[in-house]
């Protein structure tokens, strides 16, 4: 089954469970992905007759299946992400003597791939960031890219990458206008710029705001429309500084679920490293994770403390420490610490996770929240 058809199939298992919110943005990449403008004003159409009708599920899905039957009739051509867009190597940053430097940092980055960029605060995420958005200059190390797009200066690189920072400038006028104005600069014609910014809009849940100002956009929204402002330009590389800031826990999972699934185009995937603190979110729709710790990077992130085999968990329970070692005195407890409110527990290579939660049930332990960290960077930062 091709990366086409598999796309095709989600999105109809979507539609058969009822789960119209989802299936739709789904819908909306597979329609994407065909850059066929009279199917984006179908779905232009749809998501303007399903904001007047929102009680009419049933015709909804009806008509989404019509348009996904329609897209699956168009022949994609798959891209293929075996080479690197960007290649750093051993890549040095300075402020000076005795002040803060950043690497040796070795990567490479692939299109259609989302990067997790992970540290505590001043450990030289921003910096890295701006590295490769070329706003700051290197003191050692080689950066290259490699876009399909050519390039002749740096000015024509940075039109295939976007940086964005976590506060973003201020826009005047409607939403919609200064997406307008994003794509007249690049000579679109009239009705397709119009077809092609109302299906941006649409498919970032931007639909009942588009003629909103600045000022009456919240926080969450106003990121929204930065990315849409960005994937307009459709870059082949997009850097983002702590998308996640100022984003509620349910705005963060969908706007990350969005990145992903619009990252991993299949004809035309973007690379996207992101920076964040919110851990567990970054993690589960990274393919892979960049780590810092005082300012530097290693694919091996073990550490003398610490054995990646070991189970590694964070337990949120109101019983007392003395209870808990007790409980688990037989089952490979090796240390148990008490870290911001939560206790971390670690456990010997033998002990298995079901075997704990097992245990807790066993002598009805009440516990708020439990987490395996062992494989995420969250073991790093408790250690």
């Amino acid at each position: 089954m091709s990366k086409a058809q598999a796309r095709i199939k989600e999105v109809i298992s979507f539609f058969e469970n009822k789960d119209t919110t989802l299936g739709f943005r789904k819908l909306m990449d597979c329609v994407i992905d065909t850059q066929d403008l009279d199917l984006f004003k179908e779905v232009i159409d749809l998501t303007d007759w399903k904001e007047r009708h929102p009680e009419n599920m049933d015709a909804f899905i009806e008509k989404s299946l019509s348009i996904l039957d329609k897209a699956s009739k168009i022949p994609i051509q798959e891209y293929d992400n075996k080479n690197p867009v960007i290649i750093g190597h051993d890549l040095i940053k300075t402020y000076g003597k005795h002040r803060f430097t950043l690497g040796p940092v070795s990567i490479q980055i692939h299109k259609g791939d989302v990067y997790g960029l992970v540290g505590e605060n001043g450990n030289g995420k921003t910096t890295l960031l701006r590295v490769l958005a070329k706003e700051i200059k290197l003191n050692e190390g080689t950066l290259l890219f490699n876009f399909d797009t050519s390039y002749d200066s740096d000015y024509d690189l940075r039109t295939n990458l976007v940086y964005i920072p976590q506060r973003t400038q201020r826009w005047y006028g409607s939403l919609k206008d200064n997406l307008k104005f994003v794509l007249s600069n690049y000579g679109i014609p009239p009705e397709e710029n119009e077809i092609r910014v109302l299906m941006m809009i649409a498919r970032l849940g931007l639909w009942n705001y588009k003629h909103l100002k600045w000022n009456e956009l919240s926080s969450g929204y106003k990121m929204r429309f930065e990315l849409a402002r960005t994937l307009l330009r459709q870059p082949e590389l997009l850097l983002l500084d702590e998308p996640l800031a100022n984003l509620d826990v349910l705005a963060q999972q969908v706007i990350l679920e969005d990145l992903k699934s619009i990252c991993n185009s299949i004809n035309n995937p973007i690379a996207l490293i992101l920076s964040s603190q919110q851990l567990y979110e970054v993690e589960k729709v990274s393919d892979k994770v960049i780590y810092l710790e005082n300012g530097k990077h290693t694919d091996n992130l073990d550490t003398e403390e610490i054995n990646q085999n070991q189970l590694i968990l964070e337990i949120d329970s109101n019983v007392d420490r003395a209870t808990l070692l007790s409980v688990f005195e037989n089952f490979g407890l090796q240390k148990l610490i008490y870290n911001g409110g939560i206790y971390v527990a670690y456990f010997n290579e033998s002990t298995a996770f079901s075997t704990v939660l097992e245990i807790l049930g066993k002598h009805q332990i009440e516990v708020t929240y439990i987490r395996n960290i062992s494989k995420s960077t969250r073991r790093f930062f408790v250690s």
